[in-house]
């Protein structure tokens, strides 16, 4: 039986027109959003309110500015090139296509222990006296067995549950609180408060994105979405699903500001999303904490999901690509599913080596290349859509204008900031 991704297109060969039909065929663009929002959008969202109260929402809205601006390219390139992501990052030579498999590979040892341990942080909360390490070993295991088995068409309607989980709890929770306390004088107009813009490059970077946004391209096929006439409904997709995603950020942002701001309380590392919620339930009941803490755990999870399935899609590509240039031949990328063996090779490798990471205190080397590969992704993804989006690979229509250029430029230049203070960090620390 073939998978969803080999067999017939999931919603037809003609995209819709109205804005009521476009909105049943959203899918990976929520997928993408989803898999995004996951800890550090939180506790970058969470450590702006806390810190500034409302003064940083701008911050937190570029951020997701930018990881729109990005997935928007992403989708423009395979629907008007008819070629993945990676196809198109291999045209810029094998260094770029080695790199971004060391990357992969590196990425899924540690990106695979981190959020099940996070998950795992989440439910010990939920669940008093439980075994924090069983939780992250079954956390993993969740993704694997969900992904193994499910298909694209299960992986969109679980992603579409939690979003709608996180929707009811998070922003619900952001809406009883703003109706019970907001009493602070608070000014939308942006702002750079004083000592504040390292703090607003972070939460702009952190809400900026990762190797996840190239599975993109992989959902959107797997939707059964080909050809340019695809377009304005990827760019609906994509708009409307980090519209979400902003407003999850700003909820965040709203229940750390008005719980926390001048209250000499900070939110630190993964363990302070566990203290927001704590100190919600102080001022709302045991059922209120309860519920912020699903809607947490279940961002968390999509973060789970999404990369589970997508890199393993980017790593099965990847070693078509290695093939075809070792036989001398050319495969399409859509000889690739979930079965394909690739494919399962690098969902065990996400699911099972990294569970060891969950025994050792300090796996200082795999944390430190992984810091060194990822603080100068961003700026190569930038710069590699710079390249494709304005390329004669691309027809004149559907290539880059001038605000595209400028944006993607200023990323450029944003992220090696981000990347060069990383850097340090990662090496003196």
């Amino acid at each position: 039986m073939k998978s969803q991704l080999e067999s017939e297109p999931a919603t037809g060969n003609e995209p819709p027109k109205s804005f009521g039909r476009r909105l049943k065929f959203i899918g990976p663009g929520l997928i993408v959003a989803a898999t995004g929002v996951g800890a550090g959008d939180f506790i970058m969202a969470s450590i702006a309110g806390a810190d500034y109260g409302w003064a940083l929402m701008w911050a937190v809205l570029v951020g997701a500015a930018i990881k729109l601006l990005l997935s928007e390219g992403i989708g423009r390139w395979y629907l008007a090139s008819g070629q993945t992501f990676l196809q198109g990052w291999h045209s810029l030579g094998w260094w770029a296509t080695g790199y971004l498999g060391i990357y992969t590979v590196i990425f899924g040892i540690v990106y695979g222990a981190a959020v099940p341990a996070v998950s795992a942080l989440v439910l010990t909360a939920l669940f008093p006296g439980s075994i924090f390490w069983l939780w992250a070993v079954l956390s993993g295991l969740a993704g694997f067995i969900f992904v193994w088995f499910g298909r694209f068409g299960f992986l969109e309607k679980a992603m579409t549950v939690l979003v709608g989980v996180m929707f009811v709890t998070v922003v619900g929770s952001a809406i009883v609180i703003m109706f019970n306390i907001g009493q602070s004088d608070y000014s939308l107009a942006p702002s750079v408060p004083e000592g504040s813009f390292i703090r607003i490059l972070g939460i702009i970077g952190g809400v900026g994105g990762t190797i996840t946004l190239t599975c993109y391209s992989y959902w959107i096929h797997a939707k059964g979405w080909k050809g340019k006439k695809w377009i304005p409904m990827m760019r609906f997709d994509i708009t409307s699903a980090y519209i979400i995603t902003a407003i999850f950020a700003v909820s965040i942002l709203i229940i750390a500001a008005e719980l926390l701001f001048g209250t000499g309380q900070t939110i630190e590392g993964n363990e302070g999303l566990v203290g927001l919620a704590d100190t919600y339930g102080e001022r709302f009941g045991d059922p209120a904490r309860w519920a912020l803490l699903v809607g947490i755990w279940a961002a968390v999870f999509t973060s789970i999901l999404g990369p589970w399935h997508g890199i393993s899609y980017i790593f099965a590509d990847l070693v078509r690509l290695i093939q075809d240039h070792r036989r001398k031949t050319v495969t399409s990328h859509e000889s690739i599913s979930e079965k394909d063996t690739s494919f399962r090779i690098y969902l065990a490798w996400m699911t099972f080596p990294p569970m060891l990471l969950l025994f050792l205190e300090r796996p200082l080397l795999m944390v430190l290349a992984y810091g060194v590969l990822g603080a100068i992704f961003m700026p190569l993804l930038s710069i590699g859509l710079l390249y494709l989006l304005n390329s004669k690979k691309v027809e004149p229509a559907y290539r880059n204008g001038k605000i595209n250029n400028v944006l993607l430029v200023l990323v450029v230049l944003l992220f090696l900031f981000l990347g060069g203070g990383e850097l340090v960090d990662a090496i003196s620390g």
